[in-house]
């Protein structure tokens, strides 16, 4: 069979099951079904509108789920529900039947059966409706709803039902029940009844049995295990040349319904998924490879367009126009876009079901092209989310859809620790440590070196915290340096928490400095620098640092040399990236950021007081002396932070102390003295001509016909500044005249500064002692 050995594996798959529906229905007399309601008494069927009157006075609005919330929203849901304890169903044999014919409708085996559970009784009137929606499973054995329309004089009311793109449309009948079964994972909706009213019975459909059938003795297993192990031996053909990387690892088929993590059961797959899932387990067993269930999500990127997009809008608008006056259709419904190439298709399992526990998973495993195989192309389902991003200049006409998938994921037996690893590193981790406490110390390291291809992905994954203190655990039980540090390189010095001082202590005691140092160096090297130059990742562990130490220092002498490195390293990626951005005027942002460095700064220094880093603790004092009301700012909100901490921070209250003092000092502004002093920067003529007039004591304002970008230029270095000068532009004559004026603003700064200086010597001098 020619093609790709996944693809043949695809489509043996498509042939290998018949046809099985999304959904099924069936009708029944009046006569094989009685209902009754408290309060009202037996219904008459067909419903007459006096006793859906009566229903109503007995029912409440309806509600629905969004997420984890249960709300009720008649823009969503315009319904009634009439209590179930308050109604009362009997059928005749002939509902038997009918859940039978729909089980094998639906595509299920004949051992399974459809177990009926009333939810709820509904009354639609005329005008009433809910919005398309997918059924949640009330129940882990829930796999489809069962809708039953009572006998009713009413139009409209329309139960919708939309799966892989293909939709039907059922109606009630006035003179015979009519019953609707589809899988829960079908989008559906009722449209708005026109005339009369709707009633319905819904039910929970549970499957009772195991939806798999024996497959071992199909003859597609044989040549679905031959496609199987040409997959993994045949080396894929890498992107953009004709060169050949390694044979894929594993084989991900994706199902074509969808299931939620409640509902992921290999007795419980829907349809045509239950018959290829029974194939592939056979197929897998006799390739000698292992394979297990998981759910993916997808998410495609198309070229497309709107075709009726304004053109005048997205590709071009007149200059006195404002381009924020246009809005980007975001993500409307993307039936209306002309898909035309995919761009790119990214394939992500988020759980499964584990191999060994038999239990449903968390996992994290991106999957590239030449490892995933579907009979049904993905585009050809309904997303659960699309956008569509119009054209912005040199990218844009996209529309992006999101897609969830039930996959068979399979992978020989060989590879099977590494397949899990890298789906789950923190049960990798646990195996690891536990084979190597057994005994297996050799079976154990090389587990651990056949993670090395793909384990750098290892820091990329949730709970790195937890991570880290397995990664510790299991480096010290392999005993092997290189191993270790193998294993424990994906991560961030910051995942480091006081909770994993004594394992950490004893791989630096254990290993030595050397290996330590270096450690520690890499673990610094994802340290960039962030907004206004500093990295956001570590400044809240900045602050825990004493912690950290503290419990480092505990476990002895090299650990403690460990702490030491780790607080000179914290030390100088926070002060390399801070210093440049001390020099300068103190502006209102500026000042709000160097407050919020408080408090790491606080913890670095009280970890280097507590170790006795004194050349830390130098390099913090001499930075605090520096002259400057930006480094004085970050000074005074390290104190503050300090709380009850008072070693190493003696020598910076006094560093404040004696600059407040000599800035009271000072002889205050006189009242007639508007000099304003212009901060370096540039050095243009403009800013020359502005520096001249801010400088000047006695002009308080300036007329200076610019052209536009001139004025931008000064507005710019006035605004980012903060300047107390107030510009506008007199729009006459050209060019346009700018209008400098300085504002009182000037007078009230220094006021408000002075008061602050006298407050805060007061509190230096209070909790500080800082003589006077």
């Amino acid at each position: 069979m020619p093609g790709i050995a996944r693809e043949q594996v695809a489509e043996l798959l498509a042939t290998s099951a018949e046809f099985a529906a999304a959904s099924a229905l069936r009708k029944l007399p009046g006569t094989d079904l009685s209902v009754a309601v408290d309060g009202l008494g037996p219904l008459r069927f067909p419903v007459a509108d006096e006793q859906a009157v009566q229903l109503r006075e007995l029912g409440r609005r309806a509600q629905f789920g969004r997420g984890e919330q249960t709300l009720t929203d008649p823009e969503v849901r315009d319904t009634w529900e009439i209590p179930k304890e308050l109604v009362r169903v009997q059928w005749t044999e002939a509902f038997t039947t009918v859940l039978d014919g729909m089980r094998a409708e639906l595509g299920l085996p004949p051992h399974c059966r459809l177990m009926p559970e009333l939810h709820s009784m509904l009354l639609y009137e005329t005008g009433q409706f809910f919005v398309p929606h997918q059924d949640s499973e009330k129940d882990d054995a829930m796999v489809a709803t069962l809708v039953v329309s009572l006998p009713s004089a009413h139009t409209g009311g329309e139960l919708v039902v939309e799966h892989q793109g293909q939709t039907k449309k059922y109606r009630g009948l006035k003179t015979a029940v009519s019953l609707v079964a589809f899988y829960s994972d079908c989008r559906h909706q009722v449209l708005p009844v026109k005339k009369g009213n709707r009633v319905t019975l819904t039910y929970n459909l549970l499957l009772a049995g195991d939806s798999q059938a024996a497959a071992a003795k199909n003859p597609l297993v044989s040549e679905l295990a031959a496609g199987l192990l040409t997959h993994f031996a045949t080396p894929v053909v890498l992107p953009y040349g004709s060169r050949r990387g390694e044979p894929p690892t594993r084989l991900a088929y994706l199902l074509d319904h969808e299931y939620t993590a409640r509902g992921l059961s290999w007795s419980r797959l829907k349809g045509s998924d239950a018959a290829r899932g029974a194939l592939l387990r056979a197929a897998a067993e006799r390739a000698g490879c292992e394979i297990t269930l998981a759910l993916a999500e997808i998410q495609e990127t198309w070229d497309a367009y709107d075709p009726d997009e304004d053109e005048d809008a997205w590709y071009g608008h007149h200059e006195d126009e404002d381009p924020d006056d246009y809005e980007n259709p975001g993500s409307a419904d993307d039936k209306q876009y002309v898909l035309q190439d995919l761009i790119e298709t990214s394939t992500t399992l988020a759980h499964w079901i584990g191999p060994e526990t038999g239990r449903l998973e968390d996992i994290s495993l991106d999957l590239s092209d030449a490892e995933v195989a579907s009979t049904t192309p993905t585009a050809d389902m309904t997303p659960y989310s699309s956008e569509y991003e119009g054209y912005m200049g040199n990218y844009g006409n996209t529309l992006d859809r999101w897609y969830r998938r039930a996959a068979l994921v399979i992978w020989p037996q060989g590879q099977g620790f590494a397949s899990r690893a890298e789906a789950s590193p923190g049960w990798a981790l646990d195996e690891l440590a536990a084979t190597a406490r057994a005994g297996k110390i050799g079976e154990a390291r090389e587990a651990a070196r056949s993670l090395e291809s793909f384990w750098h992905a290892a820091g990329r994954y949730p709970g790195q915290t937890e991570l880290v203190g397995k990664a510790l655990e299991a480096a010290r039980e392999l005993d092997d340096a290189q191993v270790a540090v193998m294993l424990l390189r994906p991560f961030a010095l910051e995942r480091l928490v006081p909770p994993h001082g004594p394992a950490f202590a004893a791989l630096a005691a254990h290993y030595g400095d050397t290996w330590t140092d270096g450690l520690l160096r890499h673990w610094t090297e994802g340290w960039r620098p962030g907004s206004y130059g500093l990295a956001q990742a570590p400044l809240e562990w900045f602050e825990d640092l004493p912690w950290l130490c503290a419990a480092l220092s505990a476990e002895g002498n090299a650990s403690t040399a460990a702490a030491r490195r780790i607080v000179e390293l914290s030390w100088t990626m926070f002060a390399g990236q801070v210093a440049p951005a001390l020099d300068g005027p103190l502006t209102s942002r500026r000042e709000a950021w160097l407050t919020a460095l408080g408090a790491p700064c606080s913890g670095i220094i009280a970890a280097a007081a507590g170790l006795g880093s004194t050349g830390v603790l130098e390099n913090a004092h001499k930075l605090a002396r520096t002259a400057g009301d930006r480094t004085h700012a970050l000074a005074m909100a390290t104190l503050r932070a300090a709380g009850m901490r008072r070693a190493g921070f003696d020598e910076l209250a006094l560093s404040c102390a004696d600059r407040i003092r000599a800035l009271l000092a000072q002889p205050r502004r006189a009242p007639g003295d508007w000099s304003i002093e212009l901060p370096t920067g540039c050095s243009c003529e403009l800013c020359e001509t502005l520096g001249t007039f801010l400088r000047e004591p006695g002009r308080r304002a300036l007329d200076w016909p610019l052209a536009k970008d001139r004025r931008r230029h000064v507005h710019t270095r006035i605004d980012e500044a903060e300047l107390p000068v107030h510009h506008e532009t007199r729009r006459q004559g050209r060019p346009h005249t700018l209008v400098l004026t300085k504002t009182e603003a000037l007078f009230e700064r220094e006021r408000l500064a002075r008061e602050r200086h006298q407050a805060d010597l007061a509190w230096l001098t209070d909790e500080w002692k800082v003589s006077t």
